[in-house]
């Protein structure tokens, strides 16, 4: 990828780190901490690589005893090969996030004949076994989008809609949510969706060609900031179009992810507005459910003690954590991961 598309910040070096298999098990753990496989999805976003240092801190705050962890580096065969070698080291419990979500299906029914518990973070498998998935409710993510970028263009205009992968249900979810709201509340604006599949060299020719053939377009919505968030404003600016917020010819800009990248945007007025998924706890509750699978813990659907709400899905529970919307009111928030982010 043309470093020019995608920001290689400090977090990507220590994700390098923990990426290598080679982080410090809590070996001083009582015998009845059971082992915890642990799969790192990828390593080429801001938002993954906040993910694996909050993924480090946890295991040494919770006294996880976990095994070396892995990076499938959003290979679901990289991801398959991983599990075995986890399973092979004896984990009694494993937290993976699959990118691809239907074909990690006969993974997950293996570990489940096995009786090896999975936590799925960030994304929900579509059949499978899963002993909890801890993931924010991303057709909020995409409604929350649509209304604020809805409101803010007077419901009137063209957007532009920057999509993850269609094959994940994160991708999905977000584009099914957003362009309903639009049709539903906003149908005078005229939604231009491009597909990229989570990659951002993708997103930037897709979105300069756009811009070639729709000068019109006032909006945008980028369904991760930590993929989007660089290669769309330098093709702005390149442009001549990164304006700051309130003056004239700003183009709209609302992202999904929390990232501190987006929190500085918001604050320069390169765009308006995010979508905080939390990435601390993400890593925080994936090893805390996978901890309690592991010792044979179960749980009910319901409101949780961490504000949040655990529903029924068809292949096990899902822990929806909630994910504020960031403008420039609340973006110095320090309850917001973005803020306490190295």
């Amino acid at each position: 990828m043309n470093p020019h598309h995608l920001r290689v910040t400090a977090a990507v070096a220590g994700a390098a780190v923990l990426a290598g298999a080679t982080v410090a098990c809590n070996r001083g753990s009582t015998a009845s901490d059971s082992e915890i496989g642990i799969d790192l999805p990828r390593s080429d976003s801001d938002f993954w690589n906040s993910y694996a240092r909050y993924t480090k801190e946890y295991v040494a705050a919770q006294g996880i005893d976990a095994l070396p962890i892995t990076n499938s580096r959003n290979s679901v065969g990289r991801l398959v090969f991983n599990v075995r070698a986890l399973e092979s080291r004896g984990a009694k419990a494993i937290v993976m996030a699959p990118q691809d979500t239907g074909a990690i299906t006969p993974t997950l029914n293996r570990l489940a004949s096995k009786h090896i518990p999975v936590v799925s973070v960030d994304t929900r498998p579509e059949s499978g076994k899963v002993y909890m998935v801890v993931r924010g409710d991303n057709r909020a993510y995409g409604t929350k989008a649509c209304e604020f970028l809805g409101k803010q263009l007077g419901g009137k205009g063209e957007v532009a809609e920057l999509e993850g992968a269609l094959d994940s249900i994160n991708g999905r979810d977000r584009t099914e949510a957003f362009d309903a709201c639009m049709k539903k509340k906003f149908p005078d604006i005229t939604v231009h969706p491009l597909a990229t599949d989570w990659d951002g060299a993708v997103a930037y020719v897709k979105l300069k060609a756009l811009l070639a053939k729709h000068p019109d377009i006032n909006g945008i919505y980028l369904q991760a900031g930590g993929a989007f968030l660089q290669p769309t404003t330098s093709l702005l600016e390149e442009k001549g179009l990164l304006k700051p917020a309130g003056s004239t010819g700003h183009i709209t800009i609302v992202s999904n992810d929390g990232i501190p990248q987006e929190f500085d945007a918001i604050r320069r007025g390169n765009i308006d507005a995010t979508v905080s998924q939390p990435a601390d706890l993400y890593a925080k509750y994936a090893l805390y459910y996978a901890k309690a699978a592991a010792s044979g813990k179960t749980f009910k659907p319901g409101p949780t003690d961490h504000g949040s709400t655990i529903v029924q899905l068809p292949n096990g529970l899902e822990d929806q954590l909630p994910a504020p919307l960031v403008t420039k009111t609340n973006v110095d928030d320090k309850s917001l991961w973005g803020n306490n982010s190295q």
